[in-house]
């Protein structure tokens, strides 16, 4: 999608840019420099380099550092040792063939059942950038279901959103279940991190434990997925990025991640039995007061081109590129200094019997379909497995219909049934 602009980059330097990081990542004999993160959990907070299940403990423990939890959010880098090198293989090719857990009943193209449907179709301007997944049987459990969206730009935006829809939910689900011998332990408090609701999907609260255990695990999930994007040398994740956004349903639970302007909308019956639509998510885009406060303190610039409408976006403190659409993503580590983040908007809402679906969804729909469109295309369509390529068709004719077709984007849609 267009979401991602670079007007003032010329062709020659974007080459040598390009091949200088290359070059760079690939440079075996001598140490590099991986980005390490923090992760707050349980009071304490875990700074490590690239830490894989094949490296052996002496190896993953001479790379991590714990230190106490004061409150603190800091940028930190190690150094890998020479003798430590990743396994590249599945990294190259980090597409929809990659392995999934045999366990799970993974999909992750178009398809259709009783309880889900999921559908994709490419746009007027190139290669589809759009990738989704379900997941049931999430984490080994029977009654969970992960689902996700993921909506590429730039370059290599395909790579990106394919990479990160294998990696996300794995990640999520490895810190889910490294969580449950302490979940009891988890005491619920508010922050003021970057992460906060927006008022959106918190209206029903449960197990106070519940909802802050998931929270931890999104954001950290979310925050591994990115970092593994950057030491991958086969995805340009620098001028490259993705929209997340993924839910998962835990019996009656009902956990929401996002950053981006992909969105998530839910289904529900009210007082009178109508059927009406609520948006679970808010898109994060630079026009968001809190995102551009946040963006403009770190140094990076908000303003829409005369040319471009009326959409702001995000540009370098010294050069008009590349002009990013959204205030938080996966990779576009060209921005991620300059106020661009990846930790994820997490929502939380108990389910009840009024509650009938959800629709996680590219900007392709959603820039020309309104939330209540959508929800009245799920209730007029009498085929459940049909509903998303419903919701697809409905929007590539508004596309169409506007003589657009040349520009019309990639359309997404994966809709789960609660009942």
């Amino acid at each position: 999608m267009m979401d991602c602009l670079d007007v003032a980059m010329a062709p020659w330097e974007k080459v040598w840019k390009r091949i200088l990081f290359h070059f760079c990542f690939n440079l075996r004999s001598l140490p590099l420099i991986y980005p390490a993160i923090e992760i707050d959990l349980h009071g304490k907070a875990s700074l490590s380099g690239c830490s894989h299940s094949h490296e052996k403990p002496e190896q993953r423990n001479a790379s991590l550092q714990t230190i106490e939890n004061k409150g603190v959010k800091r940028a930190v880098y190690v150094f890998k040792p020479k003798g430590e090198r990743r396994n590249t293989s599945r990294c190259k090719n980090a597409s929809a063939n990659q392995e999934f857990p045999s366990s799970a009943e993974r999909y992750a193209s178009n398809w259709g059942s009783n309880d889900v449907s999921l559908f994709t179709k490419q746009g007027g301007k190139g290669v589809n950038q759009d990738a989704m997944v379900v997941w049931k049987n999430f984490a080994s459990q029977e009654d969970m279901v992960f689902c996700g969206v993921f909506d590429g730009h730039g370059p290599d935006g395909h790579r990106v959103a394919q990479n990160v829809r294998y990696t996300l939910p794995q990640k999520l689900a490895d810190f889910w279940k490294s969580q449950q011998p302490a979940a009891k332990e988890i005491a619920f408090s508010s922050d003021d991190s970057e992460n906060e609701s927006y008022g959106h999907g918190t209206n029903h609260i449960a197990d106070p434990s519940i909802v802050m255990g998931w929270k931890e695990c999104f954001t950290a999930a979310y925050k591994v997925a990115d970092r593994e994007l950057l030491i991958n040398e086969y995805v340009d994740s620098i001028s490259s990025g993705t929209t997340a956004v993924s839910l998962v349903k835990q019996g009656n639970n009902l956990i929401v991640g996002n950053v981006g302007d992909s969105r998530a909308v839910l289904g529900t019956r009210s007082a009178d039995n109508s059927l009406v639509a609520v948006q679970l998510t808010v898109d994060l885009k630079p026009d968001v007061p809190k995102e551009a406060e946040r963006i403009r303190r770190n140094r990076g610039r908000v303003f829409a081109l005369r040319k471009g409408g009326l959409v702001k976006r995000v540009w370098l403190p010294d050069q008009d590129a590349p002009g990013l659409a959204m205030s938080r993503s996966l990779g576009d580590y060209c921005l991620k200094n300059y106020g661009v983040i990846s930790e994820p908007e997490v929502t939380y809402r108990t389910l009840t019997p009024d509650d009938e679906f959800v629709v996680l969804a590219t900007d392709g729909v959603w820039d020309v379909l309104t939330n209540e469109q959508v929800v009245d295309i799920v209730a007029s369509t009498s085929d459940r497995s049909q509903v998303a390529r419903a919701i697809v068709e409905a929007a590539v004719n508004v596309w169409n219909s506007q003589e657009v077709a040349l520009k019309a984007d990639d359309c997404s849609v994966v809709c789960l049934f609660l009942c």
